[in-house]
């Protein structure tokens, strides 16, 4: 629902799309795509794909018609490969909603490439990090690299109206120190350090993507986390950004 309620992390998202620098092209890890080995997008102009169920029919009526770029797909894989991944081009997939949500945000006007790289199905948090690495790269050449997920993802609980904020503020709020001491080590072992781990994400997926993000850093010093506050009780939506200069203070 977030596609149709911004709530308070939807007008950051615009505003941090509106303080990026001139970007060649966005590429977005999603734990809503999961193959055997690496994929990445290669259609000239990928679908938006409605990916679930059960929801307000004018969520199904969203478009997100960004182009792809049949040629940084290739070098992507080629990037993949250099790292020692099993990677090819999916030249059908479209973007799916871990991909175009967040994007209707960050960049409403869909006029630069967009691409998705998908996460192997057997990933674990050091491959995790590995794959953000081997995209970083990237960054030299003004394209933006996105780890989609959910800060906490326990769908059970969301589906059962189930709200517990605490654990899951708990949880959101050590990660977001994690992030800020650029403690890589904590953010690997999460399961055994972090509180509530096992409950804010029962499977890993939707947690992946941050250490995509911040293998893709490199190591940057610049972290800011965006807080997005808490939707449903326990489904946080706090963001991290990585290598960009935090915003100027408004004056007054």
């Amino acid at each position: 629902m977030f596609a149709l309620e911004p709530g308070r992390l939807g007008p950051r998202l615009q505003q941090l799309g509106m303080r990026l620098p001139d970007l060649a092209a966005i590429v977005v890890v999603s734990p809503h795509w999961q193959t055997h080995g690496v994929r990445v997008t290669g259609a000239a102009m990928p679908a938006t794909l409605h990916d679930f169920g059960g929801f307000p029919a004018p969520l199904y009526a969203l478009q997100y018609p960004a182009r792809g770029d049949a040629a940084i797909a290739r070098d992507i894989v080629d990037l993949l490969r250099a790292a020692g991944f099993d990677a090819g081009v999916d030249p059908a997939r479209g973007l799916d909603h871990g991909t175009w949500v967040p994007l209707r945000y960050l960049r409403p006007a869909a006029d630069i490439p967009v691409l998705q790289v998908s996460l192997p199905h057997d990933i674990e948090t050091a491959g995790a990090l590995r794959l953000g690495r081997a995209l970083s790269p990237l960054r030299d050449r003004r394209i933006l690299v996105i780890g989609s997920g959910s800060l906490t993802h326990n769908l059970h609980e969301f589906r059962q109206h189930v709200e517990d904020p605490d654990y899951a503020q708990a949880f959101a709020d050590w990660i977001g120190d994690a992030v800020a001491r650029g403690d890589t080590d904590a953010l690997l072992d999460y399961r055994a350090r972090a509180p509530f781990a096992r409950r804010a994400h029962p499977t890993q997926e939707h947690y992946l993507p941050l250490l995509v993000a911040v293998g893709a850093s490199a190591g940057d010093a610049s972290r800011q986390r965006l807080d997005g506050g808490m939707t449903d009780g326990v489904l946080s939506m706090d963001s991290f950004v990585f290598g960009l200069a935090p915003a100027e203070p408004r004056p007054g």
